[in-house]
């Protein structure tokens, strides 16, 4: 029986929330998610605790803020001109917005602070600092063939 590997398309069921048992996502009573390994789609550490697991396992982990989603940087935090946001923006601190980068990237930014000329904004990951409680079942995996052997 195949086991997730690097590389693996992965189908499966996931729940991620918080170690008190408060949930942010939850896809078992809805559409599963399938992704490929190792694209950066998941956070590292949810990727390595699904390494070795097969068709029908179920986990739940806690995982630390190391392998999840990182620890708050106090240099991500901006203080942006009011005068740059949509003025149909109704700007209140939790409100979470996608700003563009230079290079034409998207980046979520959590609203902090609205000032009359300045609004605060956080752009760490919303999960950033927090253990997360990481739960899923895995429907499908899908191995990509193992490259040939060169001969030299």
């Amino acid at each position: 029986m195949d086991k997730i590997q690097r590389n693996s398309i992965v189908t499966l069921f996931h729940q991620i929330g918080f170690t008190d048992g408060s949930l942010l996502e939850d896809t078992f009573d809805d559409e599963p998610l399938t992704f490929r390994l190792g694209t950066g789609e998941l956070a590292h550490g949810l990727e390595l605790s699904l390494l070795g697991l097969q068709v029908g396992d179920e986990q739940t982990l806690d995982i630390g803020p190391d392998l999840a989603f990182g620890f708050t940087d106090d240099s991500l935090v901006q203080h942006i001109k009011r005068d740059e946001f949509n003025p149909d923006y109704s700007l209140v601190p939790g409100l979470i917005i996608e700003f563009s980068t230079p290079s034409g990237e998207t980046l979520p930014g959590t609203i902090l602070e609205v000032g009359e000329d300045e609004v605060k904004v956080d752009f760490n990951h919303p999960l950033a600092s927090h253990t997360v409680r990481y739960r899923v079942k895995i429907l499908h995996i899908e191995n990509p063939d193992p490259m040939p052997e060169t001969i030299n």
